[in-house]
């Protein structure tokens, strides 16, 4: 079982996926975290493993950056290998200004311009929601473990470097708490295939300041989004 974007045997990929952008913090999480790991993917420079965290199969699958690649990785995990659950684990711009550096968002639904669901399924609607039930898991598994989550919506862009634009529309029309560039695929894939999806954000830069992670800080100091998204793992 493979497709031209993922070389994969199918029983090399666990039912549970957690999704990074970067690859490299794919790498980074299995060597820190997982046991028994093995590299199941490496087309096109897109390292993924498989491993246990303490006894959950779990595979960590990078998306790249964007909806497009996003929507190709998860569309075929989904369609394909028969995941039945993929977290993204990512990083966010934040428009709130209650947010701060390293805050963890858990993913409501996630707002978009892009045409993606149109292009999918001719879908027009711009707000598409994380799996409810999913994130009810993630939420008690922060509370037993200390760990502080803020839930709320996402602005999902197809442009980084976007014209200039009055981020308070979007935190206050729109309801969102910052910005990324993944979950409207992912989360439009997931209610294409009936498959459970949600998203696990950390704040890395602050539009209402110059704040901002190091490219470093993003790769390997996300631990608290990552064990999270491992231990709520165990529940499902």
């Amino acid at each position: 079982m493979a497709t031209v974007h993922i070389e994969s045997k199918k029983e090399d990929i666990a039912k549970v996926v957690l999704m990074p952008g970067d690859p490299k913090r794919s790498e980074y999480i299995a060597k820190n975290f997982l046991k028994d790991y093995k590299l199941v993917n490496n087309v096109r420079g897109m390292t993924a493993y498989t491993g246990y965290y303490k006894d959950r199969l779990v595979t960590i699958f990078p998306s790249g950056m964007g909806c497009p690649s996003m929507g190709i990785y998860s569309y075929e995990l989904f369609k394909d290998y028969d995941v039945d659950v993929i977290i993204r684990i990512g990083s966010c711009g934040a428009y709130d200004k209650k947010l701060a550096l390293n805050d963890v968002i858990l993913v409501k639904g996630s707002y978009s311009e892009s045409d993606y669901a149109n292009e999918l399924d001719g879908i027009k609607d711009k707000l598409v929601f994380s799996d409810g039930s999913l994130n009810n898991i993630i939420e008690s598994t922060a509370k037993n473990n200390n760990i502080k989550i803020v839930k709320g919506n996402i602005y999902c862009a197809d442009a980084f470097y976007e014209k200039e634009y009055d981020y308070n529309v979007r935190c206050k029309e729109k309801e969102v708490l910052g910005i990324e560039m993944e979950t409207f695929a992912l989360f439009n894939n997931a209610w294409k295939f009936k498959k459970k999806a949600t998203a696990l954000l950390t704040v890395s830069d602050l539009f209402f300041s110059d704040e901002k992670l190091s490219s470093l800080e993003r790769e390997k100091k996300l631990n608290d989004m990552i064990t999270l998204a491992l231990e709520s793992s165990l529940k499902l």
